[in-house]
Order: structure tokens, then C-alpha cells, then sequence
């Protein structure tokens, strides 16, 4: 079931439970990009392990990702959540 999922796409990547997530996930070796508001020490540490961040959320965040996770602090329509749904993306 996972094993054609490679890059995951995390919505609100800084908070403290999807940090925890995006770490364990790259440790696993998933690719691993996501989005915040502002960079902090915790998206700032993601980023030293391989993670890429952007600070804005955007429809095209969201391109070429196999799986889209998002934080329960993220309205659903964040126009990243709205992107993946549309282009059939699992959220």
C-alpha cells in the first residue's frame, strides 16, 4: 500500500506534531517537503535533515506529491489542501 508513496507534502509542517511526523518520515527516507507561515528552529532543523520548506501556502506547493498530510490547525481551505483534492492527490 505505501510502497509507491516517495514524497509527502505537509501542511503546516512547524507545528509540534507534524514536526515529530516529518522527522520520522525522512529518517524512513520519504521525501519530505511542507509549508508553514515562518521559518522557526523546528523548520529550520527539518530543512538541515532534508526537508524542504516554503513559507507560504500555495496551490503549486503541492506539485509532483505522491500524499498530502495536514495539520488540524489548517482551515480546510488552504489553497494547498484545495489543490491536492482537485488534482486527486490523497489529503
Amino acid at each position: 500500500m505505501f510502497k509507491n508513496i516517495k514524497k509527502i507534502h505537509m501542511v503546516g509542517i512547524g507545528g509540534s506534531g507534524m514536526s515529530g511526523i516529518a522527522e520520522v518520515l525522512i529518517n524512513l527516507g520519504y521525501k519530505v517537503s511542507g509549508s508553514d507561515i515562518a521559518p522557526t528552529e523546528v523548520t529550520k532543523h527539518l530543512e538541515k535533515i532534508g526537508a524542504r520548506i516554503v513559507y507560504r501556502h500555495r496551490a503549486e506547493n503541492v506539485a509532483g506529491t505522491d500524499v498530502v498530510v495536514v495539520s488540524s490547525a489548517i482551515d480546510k481551505t488552504n489553497p494547498e489542501v484545495l489543490a491536492a483534492r482537485r488534482k486527486g492527490i490523497p489529503v
